[in-house]
């Protein structure tokens, strides 16, 4: 495949998710009730001081790392804003398709929690580097699936909650999420730290390789 043949492959492609983000906001925007990303609820919860706290921690980590890791896409700005978007949205996105196999959200909420899930993890990503460098970015595929597996244990690890009689639990798997927990408890810690040491286990290796 040519040079010519391959870029406008990937015009396409661009044009494509675009028209899908597109029709994703509109769809936010016309149901914004039926929405929890978009509700009070939602922010209380993702707002709580631990998780916010951590996703400092974390998004802080990303910007240090960028520099060391030999990957001339990955600068601040990048390791800033995914950072910044999978705290916003990774709950959710995690949570909703989490319910949708259980038939407690409608499609158009699955629609629109997939894009975000994708633009979180790559549609974001790809725009800037080609904004930044003048070219689509030669990792845009394998990008997908090291990020998705980073955007899934945030969204899993900042849907952890301790509830009154039922224990440790993603939150997710109540009837009243996304309601916050009504109560807060150290245990949480024997669910989150498994998943601290898989994230920084990879990145870590990540990080060793040439």
């Amino acid at each position: 495949m040519g040079c010519g043949n391959a870029m406008t492959i990937m015009h396409w492609y661009t044009a494509g998710w675009l028209l899908l983000c597109f029709a994703a906001v509109m769809l936010a925007v016309r149901h914004q009730a039926g929405f929890s990303l978009l509700q009070r609820n939602y922010w209380r919860m993702v707002l709580e001081p631990w998780k916010l706290a951590t996703a400092l921690v974390a998004t802080t980590g990303f910007m240090v790392m960028a520099p060391y890791t030999g990957d001339p896409t990955w600068d601040y700005v990048d390791a800033f804003f995914m950072s910044a978007l999978t705290y916003a949205t990774a709950p959710w996105c995690v949570g909703v398709l989490y319910r949708a196999l259980r038939r407690k959200e409608p499609l158009r909420v699955v629609y629109v929690a997939c894009c975000c899930w994708f633009f979180s993890v790559s549609w974001s990503y790809d725009l800037y580097i080609w904004v930044r460098d003048g070219y689509y970015p030669l990792t845009w595929a394998p990008n997908i699936v090291a990020s998705s597996f980073l955007y899934l244990m945030a969204g899993l690890f900042w849907s952890l909650e301790w509830r009154p009689g039922r224990g440790l639990q993603f939150g997710f798997v109540a009837d009243d999420w996304p309601l916050p927990a009504p109560q807060r408890s150290w245990r949480i810690v024997w669910l989150a730290f498994p998943i601290v040491l898989l994230v920084a286990l990879l990145m870590g290796r990540f990080l060793m390789e040439p």
